[in-house]
């Protein structure tokens, strides 16, 4: 017997008589994480001042390099050599050229010409080339002997400029005061929203943020901006197939571990410093993770497919790896995280602003001020140019 009462398709055109059922549950597809901002944590101070300076410091070098293109009477037995900083040598020095056998000693300095024993030692003869590195082992002092001169460094002021980071939230009266489906307070919801905003903003000028060349510190008219992690790499920027760097192989200049550990070992030889941190793209941890590809094995009772490198540990040390969107597709950051901080001015971390009411809605910003703090920039590197 066919059914005559009341039915929820007989309510009339879009179910005028029937309780809408909208559930509470939002989504939000955006993508708002930052993973190197949850990796650094927060800093254990502020910044004091929107221009943010600190100090570094280094060991006096101990290599240099031969800076001339000829030779006499010829580049093996040659006796007296010019270098490009002769300032860094003293007579005693035992210096090895390259990668070589031999060990040469210095006699004597002037300007940027050694005059050197070579052989010394009975140690087997080499060439000299122009650019050729030359390694200081160590120096001689005579018994007896005066002081020998006094050398220092010169310690280094660094600096960065905080950037203000802010963002509009107005509200009704009207929209304050209704019932929302999802949301119990409108303007709570809205700052929450612009604060995702604000630390994606963050961290992706944390990465690729750059200073300006002139009045850095802002004007009226002149927005003033921090630089990034990228353009303050300068000593270990490793690009494949070039210094020292293999090419990649594969198709162009692809990621692979022999491009990885090479650059791992320039940021090594070029400072006290060990990367605990690579920063990269979701391309760039693919190739990562097909480190392990040719060395995976699975049996058949296994029904799960592991395919993530996490962490990556070599002669140069162990790091974790951090996907971030906000990373160049093609560069990969080494970085040691134990000389970056992420500091707000002092007061001026994210919070909500209330401003005055003008009218029939509740208004305000959301801001926040923050610099970057990178010591020791050759202590980090970065490979770039990749497929």
């Amino acid at each position: 017997m066919p059914f005559t009462g009341k039915a929820t398709y007989s309510a009339g055109t879009d179910l005028p008589e029937v309780v809408q059922d909208v559930s509470d549950v939002i989504g939000l597809v955006s993508p708002f994480e930052t993973p190197l901002l949850d990796h650094l944590g927060d800093a254990p101070r502020a910044a004091g001042s929107v221009v943010h300076e600190w100090m570094e410091d280094e060991l006096l070098a101990n290599s240099d390099t031969v800076n001339q293109t000829t030779f006499t009477p010829n580049a093996t037995d040659a006796t007296t050599v010019t270098v490009t900083n002769g300032s860094r040598f003293r007579a005693g020095d035992q210096v090895r050229p390259g990668t070589s056998r031999e060990v040469m000693l210095v006699l004597s300095i002037s300007g940027n010409n050694l005059t050197v024993v070579r052989r010394y030692g009975g140690t087997p003869l080499s060439a000299l080339s122009n650019g050729l590195r030359l390694v200081i082992l160590g120096n001689a002092a005579l018994e007896g002997d005066d002081r020998p001169d006094a050398r220092q460094t010169i310690r280094v002021r660094r600096r960065n400029f905080t950037q203000i980071f802010t963002a509009g939230v107005e509200v009704s009266g009207s929209m304050l005061a209704t019932r929302l489906h999802g949301v119990a307070d409108e303007l709570d919801y809205q700052m929450q929203q612009r604060m995702r905003e604000l630390l994606r903003d963050l961290e992706n000028c944390v990465i690729n943020g750059v200073a300006p060349a002139t009045n850095p510190q802002g004007a009226a008219g002149v927005r003033r901006t921090m630089a990034g992690i990228i353009p303050q790499i300068t000593t270990n920027q490793c690009t494949p197939g070039a210094n020292g760097i293999p090419a990649g192989g594969g198709a162009g200049t692809d990621l692979n571990e022999a491009v990885l550990n090479a650059a791992l070992r320039q940021v090594w030889e070029n400072s006290g410093s060990r990367v605990d941190t690579i920063v990269c793209s979701g391309a760039m941890k693919r190739r990562i993770n097909a480190f392990l590809t040719a060395s995976r094995t699975s049996g058949p009772e296994q029904t799960r497919f592991r395919d993530v490198v996490s962490e990556y540990e070599s002669d140069f040390g162990r790091a974790r790896i951090i996907m971030s969107r906000w990373a160049p597709g093609d560069t990969v950051l080494l970085l040691d995280s134990t000389r970056i901080d992420v500091l707000p001015l002092s007061g001026r971390s994210f919070h909500y602003k209330p401003l005055a009411t003008t009218g029939d809605r509740e208004s305000g910003q959301v801001i926040g001020e923050y610099t970057l703090e990178f010591r020791n920039e050759a202590a980090h590197g970065l490979i770039r140019g990749l497929t």
